[in-house]
């Protein structure tokens, strides 16, 4: 067997793998897991595109909601010289994954410094450095509005000015979560939705549907403003709401 196809079939064993332990940790707590399949390649692409378009430049990057990995395994080829990259997960059992990732991933082969997980949630995480892009994977839908409104207050003050955060909302589910919850979560997911298209409205840059995805997503890009010759920096971003 060429080296192609035992490559080819040792990912193929790794997705199987993961799709069943993202399967069971939904079903243990579907509130927190937010799916019950990992994100797609297709997805990760689109999510990770902001490092993509500054390759070669050394980054700051923080991931929020890894899961067991999909995404992560996008941005780590992507990790130019100097760059570093954080990852926010509370679930410890995918973090053990994201660790033996770090650990066996060829790309980090005597780089293995330029990954640092965190076995928890983004709010808690007792950092002073900013970021160049954040990518969110986390599912804001489970969420209750002040949860996401402090966790997206939280991003837009770990950016640099300049800086992008990308995140996801699954396509259909609105109409889903309309028939089938009840009426307080259906007010909790009008709620959420309004925070989100707050923060969209004044610091959406970019806005895209995936399709090729189970099920299809939409991500949104947001950009912390930078500031100009003419005026001030800005407040951190909550100062001001």
């Amino acid at each position: 067997m060429d080296n192609w196809s035992t490559s080819h079939d040792r990912v193929l064993a790794q997705r199987h793998a993961e799709g069943w332990m993202f399967l069971l940790e939904a079903a243990r707590d579907i509130r927190t897991t937010g799916a019950i399949a990992p994100s797609g390649r297709a997805l990760a692409r689109a999510l990770t595109d902001p490092v993509r378009t500054q390759a070669g430049r050394p980054l700051n990057i923080l991931e929020a909601g890894a899961g067991s990995g999909a995404i992560t395994r996008t941005l780590i080829p992507r990790l130019s010289p100097g760059s570093r990259l954080d990852i926010a997960e509370a679930n410890p059992r995918f973090a053990d994954r994201l660790h033996h990732l770090a650990r066996t991933h060829p790309h980090l082969a005597g780089h293995g410094q330029q990954v640092h997980i965190h076995t928890r949630r983004v709010e808690g995480l007792d950092i002073t450095r900013r970021y160049n892009v954040i990518v969110s994977g986390l599912p804001f839908a489970n969420f209750t509005p002040d949860q996401v409104d402090t966790i997206m207050d939280r991003y837009l003050n770990l950016l640099h000015p300049g800086g992008t955060l990308t995140y996801f909302a699954y396509l259909g589910t609105r109409r889903a979560r309309t028939l089938l919850a009840s009426r307080p979560q259906a007010h909790r997911h009008r709620a959420v939705e309004e925070v989100l298209a707050d923060y969209q409205r004044r610091y959406a840059t970019g806005c895209w549907t995936v399709w090729a995805n189970l099920p299809p997503a939409r991500v949104w890009q947001l950009t912390r403003p930078a500031p100009t010759l003419s005026s001030p920096a800005p407040a951190e971003a909550g100062a001001h709401r």
